[in-house]
């Protein structure tokens, strides 16, 4: 029998730990908007920083309703300075919002253990394929990608990476930036500065956030004070991206990625 959907009551939580809580807001909006991975940042100071005895399940739900806020800011920012592509925008968003969904349905029941080290593994791969390639997703985009490529960033950015959004979370931004500039071809800026990525990454945190909702696993008032913070983190990080160029970007993106495989070592083996 599934739960009905309910509001969840913002616990008793101190001063201190609200202020801790919206700077990291603040800087996880900035991060979010460069390239994704906010989340990282998010997450585990919600699991912290909840009262003793508060469900666990909460810190991802609250986090879902922080993130789509925003995201949303970074992907208007984005729209009006760039050209947007939205049909193609549009049903790799529909995948998103079906694969995080399901993620997240599958979220409650399921352990991420045996997923972290996969996970670590591949973004280790990437760091290193950045490192060693650096004209990656710095040449211009090639123009309009063709039909397999456009089924490819479907299936990968879409179902793939909505998927992982809805069931672990952290540094989905960045997985989205990486597959949209590999697989479309775009170059970094591009690849968000069209805001193909920020739209996908609003699905995905759609599908997660309405699963978590239906659960009542969502804490609304604690998640409208930080969102407040992490909008405007990211709208002067939607800025930065469109002055600074790709090569702020791909240290950005490295920072972030290097970041996500301490997270998860830590988690992993030594929390």
């Amino acid at each position: 029998m599934y739960p009905s959907l309910r509001v969840a009551i913002t616990p008793d939580i101190s001063l201190t730990v609200l202020v801790v809580l919206c700077v990291t807001a603040l800087a996880a909006g900035w991060i979010d908007a460069v390239v994704g991975g906010g989340g990282l940042l998010r997450l585990p100071v919600l699991l912290l920083g909840l009262p003793s005895g508060t469900p666990a399940a909460y810190a991802p739900g609250t986090n879902k309703a922080v993130a789509i806020v925003g995201t949303s800011g970074a992907a208007v920012t984005y729209a009006r300075k760039a050209p947007v592509d939205v049909r193609l925008a549009v049903r790799i968003g529909i995948a998103a919002v079906a694969g995080s969904s399901a993620g997240a349905f599958l979220a409650a029941g399921m352990s991420t253990d045996v997923l972290k080290p996969l996970i670590m593994v591949v973004l280790l791969g990437v760091a290193a394929f950045v490192i060693l390639r650096p004209a990656f997703g710095a040449a211009p985009a090639t123009g309009p990608a063709g039909r397999r490529r456009i089924l490819a960033a479907i299936g990968l950015a879409g179902l793939g990476i909505g998927f992982y959004d809805g069931l672990v979370g952290p540094g989905t931004g960045t997985f989205l930036v990486l597959a949209l500039t590999a697989v479309l071809r775009l170059d970094l800026v591009t690849a968000s500065a069209t805001a193909t990525a920020k739209i996908v990454n609003c699905c995905t945190n759609a599908g997660a956030l309405a699963m978590f909702a239906w659960q009542g696993t969502v804490l609304w008032q604690l998640a409208a004070v930080m969102a407040v913070f992490n909008l405007a983190g990211g709208l002067p990080g939607a800025r930065t991206v469109l002055k600074k160029g790709s090569g702020f970007v791909r240290v950005v993106l490295l920072a972030v990625v290097l970041a996500l495989v301490a997270n998860i070592a830590y988690e992993q083996w030594l929390a």
